[in-house]
């Protein structure tokens, strides 16, 4: 399993942080801003789908690209702290828009070897991660701005996700949710629950004080949305990991959970686009895109 946590916290360089919240797939997106700078970066975009009509909605992307642009900012970094099942990636958009490297976990290569035998994407689909600017490996350090940064490997949802410490902000994907809602999923293929538990365990061996930020809020109980703990609030009152629940405790529940959930809405256009980076497939001889729909497979 992956290497206990052994580097400093950039306590120092606290970066401002803007969430975005896209109601239709309950995620957040975030602008998280070097605050001795102009360097930002862009963590988890959305580009919006009317699966019904096949028709795709950039609203969303065009108002980070708006905030960046009024605020005076210089795009660093698009991060996706995985290949997200419930929504689509706006990142080759905004790129498109600002300019910034393109990054995701090393463990991509995993994850479109799978999708792209399950949606037989042929040779033309490289597995090698090249869609992207940047692979992060596991303890890696960079920058944004003058603000250290570091990537740590958090699998057991998905073989490639990544939390993202960002100065004293970690940004988790879909490790964690909010404490009153527990963890995310571990039943899509490559994902596992003991190793979920693992990752969790690494991330809440950070100081108490670090801010944590979530991908999804789903309002358990009809609560106003929320976006942000910290990791001794999780430790305390996280239902699923809180209180010392152990490893085993974890998996028997994660599991059976598992077993009653749906797959999410938009899993079969999302997991298409995003281990291509965002980007759709090619269109066909008609000029066409179309996205597949493989019977009986998930």
């Amino acid at each position: 399993m992956n290497q206990a946590i052994d580097f400093e916290v950039d306590f120092e360089h606290k970066p401002a942080v803007v969430p975005f919240f896209d109601e239709q797939t309950s995620t957040f997106s975030y602008v998280v801003k070097d605050p001795t700078s102009r360097a930002c970066a862009v963590v988890d975009s959305v580009m919006d789908l009317d699966y019904a009509a096949g028709r795709l909605n950039l609203d969303g992307a065009d108002r980070i690209i708006d905030y960046i642009r009024k605020q005076g900012l210089e795009l660093e970094w698009l991060i996706e702290t995985h290949v997200h099942a419930d929504h689509l990636s706006a990142s080759p958009y905004i790129q498109e828009k600002l300019g910034g490297k393109l990054g995701i976990g090393s463990e991509i290569v995993t994850v479109q070897e799978t999708f792209g035998k399950i949606f037989n994407a042929g040779t033309e689909f490289q597995r090698d991660g090249s869609q992207f600017d940047h692979l992060f490996t596991d303890a890696e350090q960079y920058t944004i701005g003058n603000i250290v940064c570091h990537a740590i490997h958090t699998p057991g949802h998905t073989p490639a996700c990544m939390t993202h410490l960002i100065g004293d902000a970690a940004f988790v994907g879909d490790t964690l949710f909010m404490p009153d809602a527990g963890t995310a999923r571990a039943d899509f293929p490559g994902g596992d629950a003991r190793v979920l538990y693992q990752s969790i365990m690494r991330v809440l061996s950070l100081p108490d004080e670090v801010r944590i930020f979530m991908c999804h809020d789903y309002q358990p109980g009809g609560r106003e949305v929320e976006f942000a703990t910290t990791v001794g609030e999780q430790k305390a009152n996280n239902i699923h990991v809180g209180t010392g629940k152990t490893e085993d405790d974890f998996v028997e529940m994660r599991e059976a959970r598992d077993a009653t959930l749906d797959m999410p809405r938009l899993i079969l256009p999302s997991l298409q686009v995003n281990m291509r980076a965002g980007h759709m497939p090619p269109a066909e001889d008609n000029g066409t895109v179309y996205l597949k729909i493989p019977l009986n497979v998930l």
